[in-house]
């Protein structure tokens, strides 16, 4: 048998000659079984190399042949409405202000959002999108699983469908560097270190990081976080890295409480707290153990869903919401009418700093910022 990356090349050494090559021919050429040849085809058609069509592959180049996905002409409902699917992994906390956003671009445009929701499962994701196109969909907004062997499986099947797809706060994992589908997110990691800045301009100099369990929000925060360290510079910064549970979930107020204990105890004098949240708990078990908020320990939140009613106001980050849905509608409705030649989009938008009241504090080194 063959190594892998002989399989490969001789398969592309086929299809460059011939321009589309069918599977059973492959199979015969090599000498293997079809299963081995999927999965070499497979590899070749992630790293962009090869395209892969019903019963072989073709050469990665754009086709002008209404029949393949996405080069449909402009598509509406029997009333002239162009009808959008929308699927989320929730329709509450976050997602809402993108559902209005993306409601609100298709109200403009003389079309209609059908929204369903899923749960962070990408066989459950499979089926409601599924069931969409059922319905009719002429455009698709989703906010995809994408981690592991299923997340990837799926993007690799949303980015065959013959509707324009778009990704909602969703990119694929590097193993899919070519997969051509739009998408629009939020730089979270950028709002992480907006928050690092202000804490650091205020004087603060120890300063902390608490991300909750169950949020996929909280790597990019991370990373956000740990380039802020890194581009600014500070020697003496002590990074308190912690994950905490969700509010109100069990055993959360004791966690909570050893967090704020070992703020007290490293001297550490500003947070960041994803997301409001947690907050918004952390703020309360502050004040239950004589903390003072912002005098003695300054809070950002970040999401800022519900931050400016907490008690003081919460200072927070508050990432797009709105303009993700808007925009990402925007980009699939463009899809329907522009031709094949339309370049992949990948659009990131800022979050934004809110200044309220939790953010007062100064820590006791209060030396000039690092340049």
């Amino acid at each position: 048998m063959t190594l892998s990356a002989e399989r490969q090349k001789l398969i592309l050494a086929a299809v460059r000659q011939h321009g589309a090559v069918r599977t059973a021919d492959l199979v015969e050429r090599l000498a293997v079984t079809a299963v081995t040849v999927r999965r070499d085809v497979k590899e070749l058609a992630d790293r962009g190399l090869v395209t892969r069509v019903h019963g072989g592959i073709t050469l990665p180049q754009r086709s002008e042949n209404p029949d393949q996905p996405g080069t449909e002409g402009t598509a509406t409902t029997g009333s002239g409405r162009t009808l959008a699917g929308m699927v989320t992994p929730s329709v509450e906390y976050y997602w809402p202000a993108v559902i209005k956003g993306a409601q609100a671009t298709m109200a403009s445009s003389n079309g209609r959002l059908v929204l369903r929701a899923s749960a962070y499962d990408s066989s459950e994701d499979k089926r409601q999108v599924t069931k969409l196109l059922e319905h009719g969909v002429q455009v698709l907004l989703a906010a995809p699983t994408t981690t592991g062997h299923d997340g990837a499986e799926l993007l690799r099947w949303l980015g065959a469908l013959r509707v324009p797809v778009v990704l909602l706060e969703r990119l694929p994992p590097p193993e899919l560097p070519t997969l051509a589908l739009d998408a629009v997110t939020s730089a979270h990691h950028v709002g992480a270190g907006l928050a690092m800045r202000h804490l650091i301009t205020l004087g603060h100099r120890k300063l902390g990081i608490l991300t909750s369990r169950s949020s996929p929000t909280s790597r990019m925060l991370r990373r956000g976080w740990k380039e802020a360290i890194d581009s600014l510079d500070i020697p003496d910064t002590d990074d308190l890295e912690v994950e905490v549970p969700t509010y109100g979930s069990v055993g959360w107020g004791e966690a909570y409480d050893e967090v704020l204990r070992r703020c007290s105890r490293e001297g550490v004098t500003g947070l960041l707290v994803h997301s409001d949240r947690e907050a918004v708990g952390m703020v309360e078990r502050a004040r239950d153990l004589g903390i003072d908020v912002p005098g003695e320990l300054a809070v950002l939140a970040y999401d800022d869903e519900v931050a400016a009613a907490a008690d003081p106001p919460l200072t927070a980050i508050r990432p797009p919401k709105h303009r993700v849905g808007a925009l990402a509608a925007e980009l699939a409705l463009s899809r329907t009418v522009e031709n094949t030649d339309r370049p992949v989009h990948r659009v990131q938008l800022w979050p934004t700093l809110h200044v309220r009241e939790t953010c007062g504090a100064t820590a006791d080194n209060t030396e000039p910022p690092a340049s």
